[in-house]
């Protein structure tokens, strides 16, 4: 069987040679080619190819970031190609997930190749492939660091990447979670609001309940509610309610001189 594959990195170099040795296969037809991560979200969905080789080093979004942007039902087998990232080469070898080296040498790539066709003919080892690539991104959020600067969110078929200083609030809605910006506007993740906390700098955003973080730069006034509890107001005109546990901690953190 032909494999087609998608293959995605910002230095035009190292995506020329990738392709070069691509196409003296054979067994392999391109689908297409993305110089960054938000490219390649977008371009993967649309062309639906068997296997993404991608680049762990991309601004706007990683590979690490681009397969936790897929819709999980058009994720395809994942190759990570990187330079010596100890951080992203630790990852992989812990959660078994193929990745090639820089420069990739052509005996490499087509052990790849050859692997990744083993894991297609097989639905099980498929899914596998997957679960192992996704558990890579998480280990490599950990290592590399808990706080994050940009959130990939989905619209439609784009990814609009959020800078985490622009945030102005989180509020959980069911199993989504609404992030407010700055300018007002809106988007929506589907994840948690304790996950996307955690992954916050707590010196910058605030629970304020259950349903609601806010960014502390951009409180400008606290008000008293009945029962102890408080109410903030942001500057991008949003008023949040803040719950009377919290309030203990809003007091401390920003009520004292």
């Amino acid at each position: 069987m032909t494999l087609r594959v998608v293959l995605a990195d910002d230095e035009r170099p190292a995506r020329s040679y990738l392709t070069s040795l691509l196409r003296a296969m054979d067994d392999i037809t391109i689908v297409g080619e993305a110089a960054s991560g938000v490219e390649a979200v977008p371009l993967i969905e649309r062309t639906r190819p068997d296997l993404a080789l991608l680049d762990v080093q991309m601004p706007g979004l990683d590979g690490f970031q681009v397969v936790k942007a897929l819709r999980r039902d058009r994720l395809p087998l994942i190759v990570f190609v990187t330079a010596h990232d100890e951080y992203a080469v630790r990852a992989f070898e812990a959660n078994a997930a193929d990745y090639l080296l820089k420069p990739v040498r052509r005996t490499r790539l087509r052990d790849a190749l050859v692997r990744a066709r083993e894991r297609i003919e097989d639905r099980g080892l498929r899914d596998e492939e997957a679960a192992r690539a996704q558990a890579a991104a998480t280990q490599y959020e950990t290592l590399t660091g808990p706080f994050i600067e940009r959130l990939p969110v989905r619209r439609r078929d784009d990814v609009i990447i959020v800078a985490v200083l622009d945030i102005a609030s989180l509020e959980a809605d069911g199993e989504t979670v609404r992030v407010t910006t700055v300018s007002g506007e809106r988007h929506v993740l589907s994840h948690s609001l304790r996950e996307i906390e955690a992954r916050l700098d707590p010196a910058r955003f605030l629970r304020l309940s259950r349903g609601a973080v806010a960014n502390v730069s951009l409180i400008t006034r606290v008000s008293p509610l009945p029962g102890g509890g408080h109410l903030v107001h942001l500057k991008n005109g949003q008023d949040l309610r803040v719950s009377r546990q919290q309030s203990r901690v809003l007091r401390t953190h920003l009520l004292k001189l």
